[in-house]
């Protein structure tokens, strides 16, 4: 351990050359605050995905058309449609499904127009709420006797979201050119597309769309979540069967929801994991210039160091102060690239959540703080060790003689 009395030389010591500390704990602090940016926004982007691995969507199965990855619904060229949904029915393994229709709807507000998504489903199987578990925050679900009303996402309860007035329920909203009674809205999903959709029940897509070949943009089944690979591909081969498909050549694709987020999921960490190798690079740079610093540190304290050696210094105390010196240093970078970075979260959570993108939150843990200020102590720490060694291994002799 070392005593008081050398920690108290130490801080006199960085007290001295200011400049150089606070040059070193910059070039320190600003590879901690990147890293935990990008690491507290990572986390929660897991966080959030960990949100749909509920047992209200792990059963689920998506069928879609091929052309449809983008935006389901909008490219008919190999549509779904109602037998399709027979099919998957009558696959041994599935318990229910359900078509969805997607398309593109124009909302018309005062002078204001605006471009949304409109999705329609069979409110006795409201699958597609499963999938994001989302509930009525006001109002009530649709019912499928509902004909000429809708629900709306939460992004019509904010102004400005999208458009200058906001909606209220049972007040009137201007969809393809129909005014249709709003019933219910619902909470917030955290991104802009999803919160301004416009739900309908199925039943009353053909008229608000009189001119549409409708199709299917995605169809969803619950199925047997033990055995819920098997059941996959007993869909993909009736399907095949049923559109006279051979295999390879679907012009479908079957994905448990499960399977979809784990393909998200490696993505996101492919990511992460390349922002994380810039910033531990940029930690690297600071470590060098750390090393630099306390070898420069050495070089003007040489005679110093033999006049310490020659009232009884040992090389473990010399050591020790060097090594303290950089250890220290990289401590202060650390708690201020922590405290750095987790104002600049909560100041990009709260612009991210005004402008509907709240999904982007940071997460914040003991662990993450705790272990980055570790990080860059031991960051300092080690990049001192050689100037720290090289400087107990200092001749008094020699050193006292040093011009």
């Amino acid at each position: 351990m070392i005593s008081k009395e050398s920690v108290k030389y130490s801080l006199n010591n960085l007290k001295k050359s200011k400049a150089r500390s606070i040059l070193t704990i910059l070039s320190i602090f600003v590879g901690i605050m990147t890293i935990f940016i990008f690491v507290s926004f990572g986390w929660g982007l897991y966080d959030y995905i960990d949100e749909f691995t509920s047992s209200s969507s792990a059963d689920k199965l998506m069928i879609m058309p091929k052309g449809g990855m983008g935006v389901p619904g909008l490219d008919t060229t190999f549509p779904l449609l109602d037998g399709d949904v027979q099919v998957i029915k009558n696959t041994p393994g599935v318990y229910e499904a359900t078509g969805v229709y997607m398309s593109v709807g124009e909302v018309v507000q005062d002078d204001a127009k605006k471009y949304v998504f409109v999705a329609s489903y069979d409110p006795d199987l409201p699958m597609i709420m499963e999938l994001s578990d989302i509930e009525v925050i006001e109002g009530r679900a649709l019912r499928a006797s509902d004909s000429g009303k809708v629900t709306l996402g939460y992004n019509y309860l904010v102004k400005n979201r999208i458009f200058s007035k906001v909606y209220s329920l049972n007040s009137k909203i201007n969809v393809q050119g129909q005014d249709l009674r709003i019933v219910g809205f619902y909470e917030s999903v955290g991104n802009p597309q999803d919160d301004s959709n416009i739900y309908i029940a199925n039943d009353y897509m053909s008229e608000l769309y009189p001119e549409k070949n409708l199709s299917y943009g995605m169809i969803i089944a619950r199925a047997d979540k033990e055995n819920i690979d098997e059941t996959v591909e007993r869909v993909e081969k009736k399907l095949r069967d049923s559109r006279g498909l051979d295999a390879g050549k679907e012009d479908f694709t079957v994905d448990s929801y499960a399977s979809l987020l784990d393909s998200y999921m490696i993505v996101l960490d492919i990511i992460i994991g390349f922002i994380l190798l810039i910033a531990f690079i940029s930690i690297v740079v600071s470590a060098v210039n750390t090393a630099n610093t306390m070898i420069t540190s050495v070089l003007e304290r040489f005679k110093e160091i033999g006049v310490l050696k020659s009232i009884g210094a040992r090389n473990s105390e010399i050591f020790k102060i060097f090594l303290f010196e950089s250890g220290f240093l990289g401590f202060v970078a650390g708690v201020i690239g922590v405290l750095a970075g987790l104002g600049a979260t909560t100041l990009a959570a709260g612009i991210l959540d005004n402008l509907g993108y709240g999904f982007l939150s940071p997460h914040y843990s003991w662990t993450l703080f705790a272990g980055l200020i570790l990080f860059a102590t031991l960051t300092g720490a080690i990049s001192g060790m050689i100037p720290a060694w090289r400087a107990s291994k200092i001749n008094a002799v020699d050193a006292l003689r040093y011009e």
